[in-house]
């Protein structure tokens, strides 16, 4: 079997000299949300880029709209209602935990509730609850585009 096939981006990841495991039990919220920006940030613009090329300012704009605080905080709404005891816990620790960086053109409830969506997307990350972390996405996509299409008619 090609090595490509056998393995997921994680196991090429962790050969890179000086990539440790990471253990997000030992992560604080603030570092789970850290992390889960980066990864929802790649899921966006993988996303975003497979509708077609485009100038690199129109795939940005595009971008942000998914990737804003309030943007994320409207998506957790929805995705509130379908998380397990432990995921809750989780969004839970990083909406409740005081950023050191105040909320920029956001409200702090949106900020907060973007900060616990990404302390969620994080932790599943690092646990390699791929799966999971699709279904989540999904769901939150799904609803802004019901937000969409409510707005359109």
């Amino acid at each position: 079997m090609e090595k490509s096939i056998e393995f997921g981006l994680e196991h090429y990841i962790h050969s890179i000299p000086g990539v440790q495991e990471i253990d997000p039990h030992m992560c604080s919220p603030l570092v789970l949300a850290y992390i889960g920006d980066c990864v929802f940030d790649l899921i966006i613009k993988t996303m975003v880029v497979g509708r077609g090329n485009r100038p690199v300012h129109r795939l940005h704009e595009e971008t942000s709209h998914y990737v804003q605080a309030s943007a994320q905080s409207f998506m957790m709404r929805t995705i509130q209602g379908h998380l397990t005891e432990e995921e809750h816990g989780v969004y839970r620790r990083g909406r409740n935990t005081r950023s050191v960086s105040p909320a920029k053109n956001q409200s702090i409830t949106d900020y907060r509730r973007a900060t616990g969506f990404e302390a969620l997307v994080g932790y599943l990350y690092l646990n390699r609850r791929y799966e999971r972390l699709a279904e989540i996405v999904t769901i939150g996509l799904d609803s802004m585009k019901e937000k969409e299409q409510g707005t359109e008619e």
